[in-house]
């Protein structure tokens, strides 16, 4: 029985640094040499591996999790406290209650379920940011959904391999 635990308790660590390498990921700055626009195209890494993990795992990935992830980045970012929680929240909340049909899906039909996960992700730090008077509506920033849903068949495949190699349940 103790075994059974060890062996559960250490294949979380693989979700803890999936999460910091997408925290990493969600703050390296662009190359000088690339235009600033560009930066609207990256994708929104963190809420990638949030679903990822609440579909794989929704008995240990779930609200709670994406409670204390969406304050780390709140920290992280700089952001107003609470802004990347509620968003997170909700992206947990939509991928544990459709973990079963997603899990049917291809991984191209998970992709318009993810883009529209995410968009509503940004939809709501959008909001968020326009109530407290920090920025303003712009559609452009709404293209980090389409490139989260196009990089979202790679990021499953590699969090799968990780799942499956690390044993992770």
């Amino acid at each position: 029985m103790e075994a059974v635990a060890d062996t559960r308790a250490n294949g979380l660590w693989v979700v803890a640094v999936t999460f910091v390498v997408a925290m990493v990921l969600a703050i390296i700055p662009l190359p000088d040499f690339v235009p600033a626009e560009l930066g609207y195209l990256r994708p929104e890494w963190i809420v990638l591996v949030l679903i990822y993990w609440v579909i794989a795992l929704p008995h240990r990935i779930g609200i709670v999790i994406a409670w204390s992830v969406g304050l780390l980045v709140d920290v992280l970012l700089g952001s107003l406290l609470g802004q990347h929680a509620i968003a997170f929240i909700v992206v947990a909340y939509i991928a544990a209650s459709l973990y079963q049909r997603l899990r049917m899906f291809s991984v191209w039909q998970q992709s318009m379920i993810v883009f529209a996960t995410v968009g509503l992700n940004q939809l709501i730090n959008i909001w968020i940011e326009s109530i407290a008077g920090l920025s303003e509506w712009n559609i452009w920033r709404l293209l980090a959904s389409v490139m989260s849903a196009f990089l979202w068949p790679w990021v499953f495949l590699l969090l799968r391999y990780l799942r499956r190699r690390f044993d992770v349940s």
